[in-house]
C-alpha cells in the first residue's frame, strides 16, 4: 500500500506545473545563469564550484519543504487527507508514502542538476557518504517544517508563506550569495538556518573536500527533530 501511494504521490508531484517550476526549472535556471554570467562574486575561479552545492540544497528545500507544504495544505483543505485517513492505509503509512515520494523526486533533481553542473565544468570532491547524510538530514528537516506549516495553516496561507520562505531563504541562505557578504551579526543568525547548514555543509565536502561537517549536520538534526516532533503534535487532518 505504501509503494502504491508513493507512486501516486510522485506522479501527482511531477504533473503539477507549479511544483515542477519549483523543483526543477528554478534550480536549473539559477545554476546555469549564475554559472555562466558574472553576476555575483562567489570568491571562486569557477562559479559553478560554489553554486552547485547551494543549488542542490535549494532543490532539497523546494521539494521537501515548499512543494510538500503546498500540496499537503491543499489536500487537507479539499478533504483528501480526511478521506485517506479513513481508508485502509494507516496515517503513518500515508506520511511514509509522502516521504518516499519526496526522496524519489530529490533523486531525479540531484541527478539532473549534477549532470548540468558537470557540463558547466564542476569538479566535485569529498565523501559521497557525507553528502548522502547531509541530504537525508536536510530532507528530514525541511519535511518536518513543511508538514508543520501544511497541517496548521489554511491552504492559501500555506501557499503564500511557503513561497515567501522559499524566496527569503534563496536570497539569505547562502545558496547564491555567500554568507560572508552579509553583516557579521546577520551571518551568525543566517548560519543557523537549515538551508545555510545544508548548503555550507555540501560546499565544505564537494568544493573543499572536507570530511563530515559535524556542525552543519548537528544544525540539520536539531531542525529535523524539532520540525517532525512539532508536525506530529500539531498536524490537523481536517
Amino acid at each position: 500500500m505504501i509503494a502504491a501511494q508513493a507512486a501516486l504521490e510522485t506522479r501527482m508531484l511531477l504533473r503539477n506545473g507549479e511544483q515542477l517550476l519549483l523543483t526543477v526549472i528554478i534550480p536549473t535556471l539559477l545554476l546555469v545563469l549564475f554559472s555562466t554570467v558574472d553576476i555575483v562574486d562567489t570568491g571562486t575561479e569557477q562559479a559553478v564550484d560554489f553554486l552547485a552545492p547551494g543549488v542542490l540544497a535549494l532543490a532539497v528545500m523546494s521539494t521537501a519543504f515548499t512543494g510538500q507544504a503546498i500540496a499537503t495544505g491543499f489536500e487537507r483543505r479539499y478533504g483528501v487527507l480526511k478521506r485517506l485517513a479513513a481508508s485502509p492505509l494507516p496515517r503513518w503509512a500515508l506520511m511514509a508514502a509522502k516521504t518516499v515520494s519526496v526522496l524519489v523526486t530529490e533523486v531525479l533533481q540531484i541527478v539532473l542538476l549534477t549532470v548540468i553542473a558537470l557540463a558547466l565544468g564542476w569538479s566535485p570532491h569529498g565523501s559521497p557518504v557525507a553528502v548522502l547524510l547531509l541530504l537525508v538530514a536536510g530532507t528530514a528537516a525541511f519535511s518536518g517544517l513543511g508538514l508543520l506549516m501544511a497541517g496548521t495553516l489554511k491552504a492559501e496561507a500555506t501557499l503564500a508563506a511557503a513561497n515567501l520562505v522559499f524566496l527569503l531563504l534563496l536570497v539569505g541562505g547562502g545558496v547564491i550569495v555567500p554568507l560572508d557578504r552579509f553583516p557579521d551579526a546577520a551571518q551568525d543568525v543566517l548560519g543557523l538556518l537549515p538551508i545555510s547548514a545544508l548548503s555550507d555543509g555540501l560546499r565544505d565536502v564537494l568544493q573543499h573536500g572536507a570530511g563530515m561537517p559535524w556542525g552543519n549536520l548537528a544544525v540539520l538534526a536539531v531542525w529535523a527533530v524539532a520540525g517532525l516532533a512539532a508536525a506530529g503534535k500539531f498536524f490537523r487532518w481536517e
